[in-house]
């Protein structure tokens, strides 16, 4: 969904490189200050891989260009990394400048992140160079790596073009979306809009749910340096890990959804001007997309309950005329026509997370915010462990918004792959559209989530409810009934 502007959201709240916690300079034992000051920490740590942190903060003359090195004890292996250029030689790591951050003032910082393996042990580093010159540190020790989950949530599969549990039974994802985790953090306000705290999640059980949808971004989950150190990094990932467990517990699925991403973007249907991720974006960037991805699959690869939806909603086709050059862009990325910054393209993301060991079930949306499903099996990414869905936004407003369309387009790809509507709403503050939507996906045994459990005025956007305590609105009484009579 597109947000409302965010004036709106700031109304309706009142009523994914890494950045570590700032530290002061070192001093010496004369009481100088070194010539630069590293600040080394794990963000997020699983079996057999991690998520690391360095802030570089230089107190001497200014530098032109950088570069910082420190050496791993327990063989670690740096896999990738964003906002530097990442090399490993032996045991020793080097982080140079890109083109982009070269520049380094006295005083100034710039924080780097990255994904590495380890194994038997994750000793952080403790010395650290800086261009030649030995820095002072004072390093985090690694995290432990977070408990297994312990939810009733069903362990899903891509059976042909059913979505089947452990036991091999069909399921349904049947649910919300629960906004706040996109666009919160990057507006410096907090991380969800909203409680979420085990009542809260109680009152979306009670509506007979059995998924839940969480748009992410991507700068906070990377705790890039423009957000703030308390919404963003270990802080962000630990807070959506929670909610994750929450949802679980109540035999819920969670999918995760990339939703707000990097890149600069100002052409046609263009939501915002800021090169950071404050809007949605008509794709996924290269530079910082594959790393989430592989972070947040390396994060939950070991809990098969998780759906992963690759990027909320691609609008490549707005930036061109070719309808060609639009989906050669959603599957392969790069080059786009009309997109100035370097994409990730739909077989960057799954590659990034299937290269983790992740098996969960991946959902890839189409065209046209979601809603042009017409060429997405002839441009369908490859996923060698067969666990991929097809996702589709439907809205009163969009093109493919009737039965004609949907027998056309959405039929098809039904027949070939799960399909899962992964937002579903009308501007009306009524149901008649969402009735449509679900009486056709019942139909054929598909899978649909409403749009959105927020309590914003559904004349700015369409809101279930009035009150977290699951009260809903005159549009999201027609889906809480539904549910419920699904599942007496």
């Amino acid at each position: 969904m597109r947000h409302p502007p965010r004036s709106v959201l700031l109304a309706a709240a009142g009523a994914t490189a890494l950045i570590a916690s700032a530290v002061a300079p070192a001093l010496s034992a004369q009481g100088a200050t070194p010539a630069c000051t590293v600040e080394y920490s794990v963000t997020n740590q699983w079996a057999g891989g991690f998520q690391g942190s360095v802030k570089v903060t230089n107190n001497q003359a200014p530098l032109g260009s950088w570069r910082m090195s420190f050496d791993f004890a327990d063989g670690q292996k740096v896999t990738q990394g964003w906002n530097a250029a990442w090399s490993q030689s032996g045991t020793t790591v080097t982080a140079a400048n890109e083109s982009y951050d070269g520049s380094l003032g006295t005083g100034a910082s710039v924080t780097a992140g990255f994904l590495a393996d380890w194994s038997g042990g994750n000793t952080a580093p403790t010395a650290f160079t800086l261009n030649g010159t030995t820095c002072n540190v004072d390093p985090e020790p690694p995290t432990s790596p977070p408990p297994p989950t312990t939810g009733t949530a069903p362990a899903l599969h891509v059976s042909g073009t059913e979505l089947e549990d452990a036991s091999g039974a069909t399921r349904r994802l049947l649910g919300v979306n629960r906004s706040g985790g996109e666009f919160m953090c990057v507006q410096g306000r907090g991380i969800w809009d909203g409680p979420v705290d085990d009542a809260a999640i109680k009152a979306i059980a009670d509506w007979k749910t059995d998924a839940v949808r969480i748009p992410l971004n991507e700068e906070c989950w990377l705790g890039l340096s423009n957000i703030k150190p308390e919404y963003g990094g270990a802080n962000y990932i630990n807070a959506v890990k929670d909610l994750v467990a929450r949802v679980e517990a109540h035999g819920m699925t969670p999918i995760l959804d990339l939703h707000w991403t990097y890149g600069q973007y100002t052409g046609n249907s263009a939501g915002c001007s800021d090169v950071h991720a404050t809007c949605q974006k008509p794709m996924p960037d290269a530079q910082y997309s594959p790393s989430f991805w592989a972070s947040v699959a390396s994060t939950f690869k070991d809990d098969p309950a998780p759906v992963y939806d690759l990027f909320n909603e691609p609008y490549p086709d707005r930036a061109t005329t070719s309808t060609t050059d639009a989906w050669k862009c959603w599957r392969d990325g790069g080059s786009c026509p009309g997109i100035p910054y370097a994409v990730a393209g739909m077989q960057d993301l799954v590659d990034s997370i299937r290269n983790t060991g992740s098996t969960n079930v991946i959902m890839a949306g189409g065209l046209a915010y979601a809603n042009d499903l017409s060429q997405w099996t002839a441009y369908r990414p490859q996923d060698p462990v067969g666990n991929l869905a097809a996702a589709y936004h439907g809205y009163n407003f969009n093109t493919c918004a009737n039965e004609s369309c949907w027998n056309s387009t959405l039929a098809p790809v039904a027949a070939q792959v799960p399909l899962v509507a992964g937002e579903i709403g009308e501007n009306t503050c009524a149901h008649g559209f969402t009735d449509q939507v679900m009486k056709w996906f019942d139909d054929r045994n598909l899978s649909y989530l409403g749009w959105a459990w927020n309590t914003w005025d559904c004349s700015s956007g369409p809101s279930l409810i009035s009150a977290y305590d699951g009260t809903p609105t005159a549009y999201g009484i027609g889906l809480r009934d539904h549910l419920r009579a699904l599942n007496p």
